[in-house]
């Protein structure tokens, strides 16, 4: 009997590196997504709608690049351009604590830096999640994901915490120097991958940019499981960023925690994040892809209701603890999306569909963020939460609105024909045909149809049936497999 390894992908030296250098950004990231609104909190004490705008900042450029950025990266090589978008953030952040050492740091320059490092991570994020196929086997994708996403709570978890800290001891400002450096470890860490991706496929007649961007829209719509589940990504990442983005002012002003507490109980949070990630393999084998996650969502959504109910004092742990669960089911359904998109979606269409799902999911973003800046500013911040936990408590039913309801698992192929057309009905069978007489001429049949007699010398054969419009369909979106 074959035992199967627990460190087989740890074996492998480029998913190492992708790993390692993946999971130091998204430390980096994390320490800026505290110390940023607290440079324009504490430094530039600017009030509840601008930190919002700052936080949508961050996710407008996947409105206004996210479906044409799909369309590039399926024509682009994906290491080379992943690379660039890290020197560029690179740069950009080291501009703030530059400005400030000089004195001359404003809020607008805070908005264009979050705006264009916006912009390199709509094309990373993009082009990273099509370049994993590439470097795990297909069979390996499911756990590829959980590892990502495991190191990516990991990383949130010592981000806030770390982020907290600097601020206190450094000061915010100082504390976007350690998010440069990470960029520079990834650049290097994606420098030293060995493999060689394979050229992007590019067709005869190339199309004009558009109609790219409409395929790989046009087939997220009218897959069944794509429409739901990105539909229901959508409102649940408008909820989320919305209380989210005036957390931090609920906090300070609320709660009237210091900067270095603020750290460590965001960080708290993430501790259901590395937990989803652990589960989440066990919890589809256990239960199946589809009910796994189906159950992951509906158990953990209304214990965002905690949050709001956080007091100054003992019941300040209740924000946390409201968090990790939430975070808990988001990640461990993350898993297993992402396993289900790398294997189901056709490969050269993947880029596309998922930059279509990302512009509905992160475009979400900044619209949730201005959205919780609003009702911050005219409910106050801790009705705006109640309002928005509440909706997220609800959400999981827009998940029964598909087949997910009636699956155990989600599909792991391509699917081989549009999933909104029937399958073409079968040829209605030939009439029996009467006896004629020997000295009537008799048409040859195609072998296995119903013949009306044996066919004479010098008869020619009945011209073939054309094909079946469904055996088209199938041709045309038949994929080859990802070895």
């Amino acid at each position: 009997m074959t035992v199967r390894r627990r460190d087989g992908l740890l074996r492998q030296r480029d998913f190492r590196l992708l790993w390692a250098g993946e999971t130091t950004s998204r430390f980096g990231s994390n320490i800026t997504g505290v110390a940023m609104p607290l440079v324009a909190v504490v430094t530039l004490d600017a009030s509840t709608f601008w930190v919002s705008a700052l936080a949508a900042a961050a996710w407008l450029p996947w409105l206004l690049l996210g479906l044409p950025a799909g369309a590039w990266v399926d024509r682009l090589p994906r290491r080379p351009l992943m690379v660039a978008c890290n020197v560029g953030s690179l740069v950009l952040l080291l501009s703030v604590p530059a400005a400030a050492w000089l004195d001359v740091l404003t809020m607008t320059q805070l908005l264009v830096v979050s705006l264009l490092t916006g912009v390199a991570n709509v094309f990373f994020s993009i082009a990273y999640r099509v370049y994993v196929p590439f470097v795990v086997p297909r069979e390996h994708l499911t756990e590829a994901n959980a590892k990502l996403q495991g190191s990516e709570s990991a990383a949130q978890l010592a981000g806030l915490g770390g982020g907290g800290v600097l601020a206190g001891a450094f000061g915010a400002v100082n504390g976007l120097l350690a998010d440069a450096a990470t960029f520079l470890v990834s650049t290097l860490c994606l420098l030293g991958i060995r493999g060689k991706e394979p050229a992007p496929e590019r067709p005869e007649r190339p199309q004009a940019l558009r109609k790219d961007v409409a395929e790989g829209l046009r087939h997220t719509v009218r897959d069944p499981y794509l429409r739901v589940l990105t539909t229901y990504g959508t409102v649940t990442n408008l909820l989320l960023t919305g209380y989210q983005a005036i957390l931090t002012v609920f906090l300070v002003r609320e709660l009237h925690v210091g900067e270095a507490t603020i750290g460590w109980l965001l960080a708290g949070s993430s501790v259901g994040g590395l937990l989803g990630a652990v589960v989440a393999t066990p919890m589809a084998r256990r239960f199946g892809t589809a009910r796994g996650m189906l159950l992951c969502k509906f158990a953990t959504a209304p214990f965002g209701l905690l949050i709001p109910l956080a007091e100054p004092g003992w019941r300040v742990v209740l924000l946390p603890v409201g968090g990790a669960v939430l975070a808990l089911g988001v990640v461990s359904a993350n898993v297993i999306q992402g396993a289900f998109r790398q294997q189901y979606c056709p490969p050269q269409l993947l880029g596309r569909i998922t930059a279509s799902v990302s512009v509905a999911n992160f475009g979400a973003i900044p619209v949730g963020s201005l959205l919780g800046g609003v009702l911050g500013g005219v409910l106050g911040l801790r009705p705006a939460l109640w309002l928005l936990t509440a909706g997220l408590a609800v959400s999981s039913a827009l998940l029964l609105a598909g087949p997910l309801r009636a699956l155990r698992d989600l599909p792991t192929e391509p699917p081989t024909e549009p999933p909104t057309e029937p399958p073409a009905p079968p040829p209605a069978p030939s009439p029996t045909r009467l006896p004629v007489p020997p000295s009537a001429a008799s048409p040859t049949r195609l072998p296995g149809r119903p013949t009306a007699g044996s066919a004479g010398p010098g008869d020619a054969p009945e011209p073939a049936d054309p094909p079946d419009p469904a055996d088209r369909r199938a041709l045309r979106y038949a994929v080859p497999e990802q070895g």
